[in-house]
C-alpha cells in the first residue's frame, strides 16, 4: 500500500465516521494511484463537468483529497476528488425507504431492537454501497451492504 494511501486512510480516519466509510471505500475498491499536489482549479473544474447543474456549499481541503459539499435537485451530497481531479465517490445521506428491498427486510428482521442513527449511499467506481448505523442501549452496530441483497458487520462498539 503506497504513503499517499495510507495518508488518506489516517486524514479520513481522523475526520467524521462518514468520511471514515469513504475511506473504506476508497481502499476498497482499489484507488492505490499516487496523488499530486493539491490542485484546487483541477477539483472544481472536473466538479463542474461531472455535475453541470450543482451548487458547489462549502469545499473542504484534505492532504490527499478535497470533498465537496454540494446540492443538486434539492438533495445535499458530499463528493470526494483527489488531488488531481479524478472523482473517487460520492456519498448522500438517505431514508431507509430508500433502501434495496432486502436489505431493509433484513434490517427489520435482524435488528428490530435497534434504531438507525445514520444511513447513507455511496458511490464510487460505478458501483454503490448502503452504510447503516443501528443503535441499542448497549452496543452500535455498522453495517456495509453486499450488493444489494445482503449486509456485512462493518464495525461493532459497546457503548460505555
Amino acid at each position: 500500500m503506497s504513503l499517499a494511501i495510507n495518508t488518506l486512510s489516517q486524514t479520513l480516519l481522523n475526520g467524521s465516521k462518514k468520511i471514515a466509510f469513504v475511506a473504506a471505500m476508497i481502499l476498497t475498491v482499489g484507488v492505490s494511484s499516487s496523488f499530486a499536489h493539491t490542485n484546487d482549479d483541477d477539483v472544481k473544474a472536473s466538479f463542474r463537468k461531472d455535475f453541470k447543474k450543482a451548487e458547489i456549499m462549502t469545499t473542504e481541503t484534505g492532504k490527499s483529497f478535497t470533498k465537496l459539499t454540494f446540492k443538486m435537485n434539492d438533495v445535499i451530497m458530499y463528493a470526494f476528488y483527489s488531488e488531481n481531479g479524478q472523482l473517487l465517490a460520492v456519498t448522500r445521506n438517505i431514508r431507509s425507504n430508500q433502501l434495496p428491498i432486502q436489505l431493509l427486510l433484513d434490517v427489520k428482521k435482524d435488528y428490530s431492537e435497534y434504531w438507525i442513527s445514520d444511513l447513507f449511499e455511496l458511490t464510487g467506481e460505478g458501483a454503490s454501497n448502503y452504510y447503516i448505523t443501528l443503535e441499542n442501549a448497549d452496543t452500535r452496530v455498522t453495517l456495509r451492504s453486499v450488493g444489494s441483497d445482503s449486509w456485512e458487520v462493518y464495525e461493532r462498539k459497546a457503548k460505555n
